[in-house]
């Protein structure tokens, strides 16, 4: 009996045995060939990244030729590191760094020792690479940007982290990614699909041949060409305007969502951002504590509106029927409040209704048109949460769903957050009359501005804002082609654009500011600003704000204007909207006066106030330079 329990004991483990090997060298030897096996080596084909278009069919982004040495440490033998890095123009530190870098990521996995050489530098390194065991070199290619602009918009690209990494399995170490812009956003179109050639090593880790005759083998699939809706030369022409200044620019095409220029001041040039430099550029950049480079100025920036927010007060009074377009108010100057606090006007007094409320930008309209509509509802905080609601639905305190990776929600105070500011204090209308005329707690971006001017020259809708137009063989998502609608009817838009085309009138606050043949709507703004130096909050110049669209009937753009320390809304802003209008409807400009007043300026002696110290408050704070004047004074200051 003991002899057949032992004979079948040795039965079945060798069953149990060849069952394993079958699975392990049959069913499963394929997965595991592929991906585990290190007799297997895997070469990846990188596709050609996608090309980027403007509206108008230029070429924005294409692509160059680019080189990586790749290292596979477990097979670097003794070799002249002297040599080595002379042919790569490296150190012998930064050799021993990269080889340390890449072991610790994996002894077996190739991954990329240094990237970017340029085809000068890859000729000379090719002939000698059979010296240098362990290491090869790997075909990529690197962007190259055709025009020096829009480098908010197209963002650039980089090599992925280990976040990256693990979010997305695509990605090995270093790959790169979009890091910004429509680089980021649009990143799985314009990547396209690596390939894979795998190749069978033998004991000896040398190469003896494809694997499976390239069975397993792929093509890389080429990334889509997409095209943008920002027209490049409305970009290049507001970037050109921005000189000197800090602020951004946001135009939009009303009946489609479309955004036509998106500007951030100071910008620079994208090509900056690629190659062996791009991390010292980057640097530089980052560290530019005075312009901030590398902030979009038009999707972060968030401020007080000012007085563009006043166009929504009076739509929202209009709506609840707490005016209408024969209600009038007596201007004295200022309108008081709290028993004889007064908020000051700047208007110039008289009788007011809401066109020349509007026009002459009259606070004392605004704030009894702000406090009738509060007022109307029994309890402050109902009647506050109305007007919120109106607000908000011209995409104002949310993120709006653009298409670009960044942005700032704004701030649309509601009821509730006067309750819980106001615990024990019964609040009212006139405790945030503020609010009528944009300041207060109301928050907003430059986009979130144009998108309201979008919204006003539709008389009562907009799509949301979008920057992408066609994708190769694909569609664009459909939220950017689906309507929104806001609160308040379509009658009560009319009396308010009369008012903004009124704006540029003879008794309006942009009257100096026409474009022959172009009815604009408008409206300026002035925001206050305050900063912290040294922990003590201070008030610096005033931000320049201008919202406008045209023409005024079947209107073609919208856009909002911010241009920091820029005094008051017609000086800088109001100028730079004039021109962008003309530039995008004509073509050319015929406001040379404008132009030249605008380029003739600068701001830098505002910017750099918080940063050099009184000598420079006593002689700039007065009033405005010139570009020659600021570069004298700039000689005189110890940087």
């Amino acid at each position: 009996m003991r002899q057949f329990l032992l004979f079948g004991s040795v039965i079945l483990v060798g069953i149990l045995f060849i069952s394993r090997l079958f699975y392990l060298q049959i069913y499963s030897s394929e997965g595991h060939n592929l991906y585990e096996d290190n007799a297997i080596r895997a070469v990846y084909d990188y596709p050609k990244r996608g090309f980027v278009y403007d509206r108008n069919g230029l070429l924005l982004v294409s692509n160059q030729p680019s080189y990586d040495v790749m290292v596979t440490p477990r097979e670097v033998e003794p070799l002249d590191t002297i040599e080595f890095c002379n042919l790569l123009k490296i150190t012998k530190e930064q050799f021993i760094k990269n080889y340390d870098r890449a072991r610790r990521y994996s002894p077996r996995l190739s991954s990329v020792f240094i990237s970017h050489l340029s085809k000068k530098d890859y000729a000379a390194l090719q002939e000698k690479m059979r010296k240098f065991k362990g290491f090869y070199i790997q075909k990529r290619s690197l962007r190259h940007y055709q025009r020096e602009v829009g480098a908010n918009v197209l963002g650039y690209i980089a090599e992925v982290n280990q976040n990256e990494i693990k979010k997305d399995g695509y990605y090995l170490s270093g790959d790169i990614i979009g890091k910004q812009g429509i680089e980021k956003s649009y990143e799985k179109e314009l990547r396209g699909v690596k390939g894979v050639k795998r190749y069978q090593r033998d004991r000896f880790n040398r190469n003896i041949g494809s694997y499976k005759d390239g069975k397993y083998d792929t093509l890389p699939i080429p990334g889509k060409d997409i095209t943008i809706t920002i027209d490049a030369e409305l970009q290049e022409y507001g970037e050109f305007l921005m000189k000197n200044k800090v602020g951004g620019i946001v135009a939009i095409e009303p009946q489609t969502g479309e955004i036509l220029s998106l500007i951030s001041a100071p910008s620079y040039n994208p090509n900056l951002l690629v190659g062996r430099k791009r991390s010292r550029n980057y640097t530089k950049l980052h560290n530019d504590s005075i312009h901030l480079p590398l902030i979009d100025k038009g999707l972060l920036r968030m401020h007080e509106p000012g007085s563009p927010f006043k166009t929504l007060i009076a739509l929202t009074a209009l709506q609840e029927g707490a005016i209408d377009e024969r209600t009038s108010i007596r201007c004295s100057g200022a309108y008081y409040y709290g028993g004889s606090r007064p908020m000051g006007c700047h208007c110039g007094g008289g009788t007011r209704v809401l066109n020349n409320g509007i026009s002459k930008s009259c606070n004392s309209y605004f704030a009894n048109a702000f406090r009738k509509t509060i007022d109307k509802y029994d309890n402050a905080t109902i009647g506050m949460n109305k007007w919120s609601e109106h607000i908000k639905s011209f995409g104002l305190g949310n993120y709006l769903g653009y298409d670009l990776s960044i942005g700032k929600k704004g701030n649309i105070p509601d009821g509730s957050y006067y309750d819980n500011w106001y615990p024990d204090f019964r609040w009212g209308a006139t405790t945030i009359i503020s609010n009528s005329i944009g300041q207060g707690e109301v928050l907003v971006t430059p986009i979130q501005l144009a998108n309201m001017m979008a919204a006003i020259a539709n008389r009562g809708y907009y799509y949301t804002p979008h920057i992408i137009k066609e994708i190769e063989n694909d569609t664009i998502p459909f939220q950017y082609t689906t309507k929104h609608q806001t609160t308040i009817d379509r009658k009560y838009f009319d009396p308010v654009i009369e008012g903004l085309h009124d704006v540029y009138g003879p008794n309006g606050t942009a009257w100096f500011l026409n474009a022959p043949g172009i009815e604009i709507c408008g409206k300026t703004g002035t925001a206050e600003n305050f900063t912290k130096i040294d922990g003590e909050r201070k008030q610096l110049t005033d931000h320049s704000i201008f919202v406008a669209f045209a023409p005024k009937d079947n209107p073609k753009i919208a856009l909002a204007i911010l241009v920091e320390n820029g005094y008051y809304g017609a000086r800088f802003a109001g100028r730079i909207a004039t021109l962008m209008i003309e530039k995008y409807i004509n073509r050319t400009i015929t406001r040379k006066d404008l132009e030249n007043w605008v380029l003739t300026y600068t701001l830098e002696h505002e910017y750099h106030k918080p940063f050099l110290g009184e000598p420079f408050e006593i002689n700039a704070k007065s009033r405005m330079m010139t570009v020659e004047e600021y570069d004298a004074l700039r000689k005189q200051i110890d940087y």
